[in-house]
Formats: C-alpha cells, structure tokens, sequence
C-alpha cells in the first residue's frame, strides 16, 4: 500500500507548522526545506486551508500556521481527505467480485490501517519538538544558503 505524493506532502505541512505553533511559515521556505516544488505545495496548502487544516495569514509579514491545535487534527483524518476513497483495488469491474473473500479484507485491512492513524494526532508527530524544529531549522539554513 502506498498513500499519494500529495497525502505526503500534506502532512510535511502541517508537521511543519505543528513544529512551529507560535510563528507563521511561508510555503516558500517550507518548498525549499522539503526541497518540493512551490507550485505544487501551493495547491497543497490551498486545499488544507479550504479544509480548516490550516489558517493563512495575507500581507508582507503573512504566512500560514495550523488551523486548531496540533492535537486536534488526527493523521487518520488528513488521510481520509487526501486519498479520497482510498479503495485498494477496485473490485467493482471483476467477475469473481460476488464470490470473492478479497474485498471484505481488503476492507478489514483499510479500517485496521486508519484506526492506526486515527489513534496519532499531530502533535504526536513532533512528539520530540526540539529535535525535530531543529531539523528543519537546519534543513531551512542549507535550502537558504543555495
């Protein structure tokens, strides 16, 4: 099983800003820090703001930060938003699919895997704020410095 680029990426972000709840971040410095294209964290951080994931701020001093508390937002339910229906095979077009055991555990595995994520918040993410705010501050002098 393998979640989207896209899901990924989301979750950078808001681990990013999770890291970092008393500042605003601008998706120019979070592009260069994961090293991922502008453009495309833009339509990211777009759609994790329509969602109420994140808040933005406009004007010179502007940016972006989570929308509610790190702890408030669950892995399980930025998932759910950035897959979509997230079936693993599509069942619907197959012969066998009336007699088939498969898509009752496939079914069984997908609920097994988002109780999973379900069970972490963001803020377990960053769990280890300072190391991890160190990282990226570290990550953030390097994309800087090219």
């Amino acid at each position: 099983m393998r979640l989207k680029s896209y899901t990924d990426y989301a979750l950078r972000v808001l681990m990013h800003l999770a890291a970092q709840p008393d500042r605003l971040s601008s998706i120019a410095v979070i592009a260069r820090t994961y090293r991922i294209s502008h453009n495309h964290l833009t339509k990211v951080v777009h759609d994790l703001r329509k969602q109420g994931f994140v808040a933005a701020v406009r004007g010179r001093s502007g940016g972006v930060r989570l929308a509610r508390p790190a702890s408030e937002i669950s892995v399980g339910e930025v998932v759910r938003h950035t897959e979509g229906t997230f079936d693993l095979v599509d069942c619907g077009s197959c012969v066998i699919a009336p007699a088939c055991a498969l898509t009752a555990a496939l079914h069984e595995a997908r609920r097994a895997f988002m109780d999973v994520l379900d069970g972490y918040s963001l803020a377990d993410l960053v769990d280890r704020k300072a190391a991890f705010r160190e990282l990226l501050a570290s990550f953030e002098s390097t994309a800087n410095a090219a």
